[in-house]
């Protein structure tokens, strides 16, 4: 395990607004028989401590992460393929849906935890994980920085979904146009690069999502679709047949907190201030007391973000369940959105259609988005410890989130002008996203080391922690044997 000493020394430093006196941390640790300084560009100043809160409403205050993080997770895999899920198996599968969405929250817990108790970032953190090195950085922060760089496919499908949409909504302006319009819109939004702009954005769109999702969930109590709580509860049983447990293994992989998100999810933490919020790791009762009240603030938020991603995703899996399954009808990728689209027309009118292409819009728009603003942090990161920028110099990290903002889209647009499959591309990414899955449960059992030393958690956390890296590693392992 690393040794770590931080000191601070006061000094001018430059931040997102301008320049000012600042005590910075310099970390100082032992790693893999060397001798590493490096400083924190999250924890740069002690003046940023601050005591936790305490009641709920005050803790409520402090949220956000999760909500950039609930408009990543909500995107293409629930809007499209969980309601073919729903068309697949009818109610029946729905407790997998549930229990897929709850049961892998633990290891992005545990990213939290790590994040708060380090100050860390996700690439540092991987830095940090034995075996080879190459060259400036190890193995681990190489292969995540290639599986990133080949999920551009899977991004460049997103985008097509999102201007499909789009051209339902509105015909007057061809695919093309809405492809060139999207990627320019979302680059716009993260041009900036400011924490506070990404979550309130986020915020907004998951509301408007979840509002739209379930008033066309609801909207189908006034169709021949409506379905009763009776199918609910059936859909609830743990009954396992042989041609759902096909359905199940792939429900995991598709519903719920992804590797992309969990290693997201550490980026939003540190902006949002908790580590800093936190200190630099010291021998103290004042220090752990603070970390502890942190993380429980870190819990409640990530348990926020779980209920809002479990809730659009079951919304979505019901109308694949009351709407396709009854009817036998089995679209294939972006054909279930026209598909329900076009059902909503012929039972309640062109508006709840048109509710419901607004709200598969926001969907995938806020994918995007999230999904642009989190690797405008990562590359940066690993290109940081590639030894290709200084991650830790603040104006160099701006500039570089300034010019990702942009070449991103475009990257995204040229793949998809390529290709031309927006759903392929996009199940493309779920085979990145299993060889990520391994690294990322691998992490989190390796942080763990450092985490249970500095604060113990109770026993319900430990087993749902494990539960939680069974459950990732067998849907990790059961696509790559897919893909083989």
């Amino acid at each position: 395990m690393a040794k770590e000493i931080y000191l601070g020394i006061s000094q001018r430093l430059p931040n997102l607004s301008g320049t000012s006196s600042q005590t910075c941390i310099f970390r100082i640790e032992s790693h893999k028989n060397q001798l590493v300084i490096s400083t924190d560009p999250y924890i740069q100043s002690t003046d940023k401590i601050k005591e936790p809160p305490q009641r709920l409403l005050d803790q409520i205050k402090f949220l956000g992460p999760g909500f950039i993080l609930s408009a990543s997770i909500v995107g293409s895999g629930e809007l499209i393929a969980t309601t073919v899920l729903g068309a697949t198996a009818g109610f029946a599968a729905l407790w997998i849906i549930l229990l897929s969405c709850l049961v892998k929250v633990a290891v992005q817990l545990e990213f939290g935890r790590h994040t708060i108790l380090t100050g860390k970032t996700a690439m540092d953190s991987f830095n940090q994980l034995p075996g080879p090195t190459w060259g400036k950085s190890g193995w681990s922060v190489w292969v995540i920085f290639v599986l990133q760089l080949l999920k551009i496919v899977q991004l460049g499908g997103m985008l097509g979904g999102t201007a499909l949409v789009l051209s339902m909504i509105y015909s007057g302006l061809s695919f093309t146009s809405w492809v060139i319009l999207t990627s320019i819109v979302v680059a716009l939004l993260i041009f900036n690069g400011r924490y506070g702009w990404a979550e309130k954005i986020s915020l907004g769109m998951v509301v408007i999502f979840t509002v739209f999702t379930l008033v066309a969930v609801l909207s189908l109590r006034l169709t021949e679709f409506s379905f009763t709580f009776f199918d609910v509860i059936n859909g609830l049983r743990f009954n396992l047949s042989g041609e759902i447990a096909v359905v199940a293994i792939g429900a995991f992989g598709i519903t719920g907190v992804a590797s992309d998100e969990i290693i997201a999810y550490n980026y939003w933490c540190l902006e949002k201030g908790y580590a800093s919020y936190t200190g630099p790791k010291q021998d103290s009762a004042e220090w752990l007391n603070r970390a502890k009240g942190w993380i429980d603030v870190m819990y409640l938020d990530a348990i926020v973000a779980m209920i809002i991603y479990t809730l659009v995703t079951i919304a979505f899996y019901l109308l694949g369940a009351a709407i396709l399954y009854k009817q036998s009808i089995i679209p294939e990728g972006n054909q279930v959105i026209e598909t329900v689209a076009l059902i909503y027309t012929q039972s309640l009118g062109p508006g709840i259609k048109t509710m419901y292409l607004i709200g598969a819009f926001f969907v995938l728009f806020s994918s995007l988005f999230a999904t642009l603003a989190a690797w405008t942090r990562v590359f940066p990161d690993a290109l940081g410890h590639l030894g290709v920028i200084n991650f830790s110099d603040l104006s160099t990290r701006k500039r570089i989130i300034r010019g990702l903002a942009w070449i991103f889209p475009i990257t995204w647009a040229l793949a998809l002008w390529f290709l031309q499959s927006p759903v392929l591309m996009i199940l493309s990414g779920g085979v990145v996203g299993s060889f990520m899955l391994l690294i990322v449960a691998g992490a989190a059992i390796h942080f763990r080391k450092t985490t249970d030393a500095l604060t113990d958690t109770g026993w319900f956390y430990k087993v749902a922690f494990w539960i939680s890296v069974a459950s990732i590693l067998s849907v990790a392992v059961y696509g790559l044997v897919k893909v083989i």
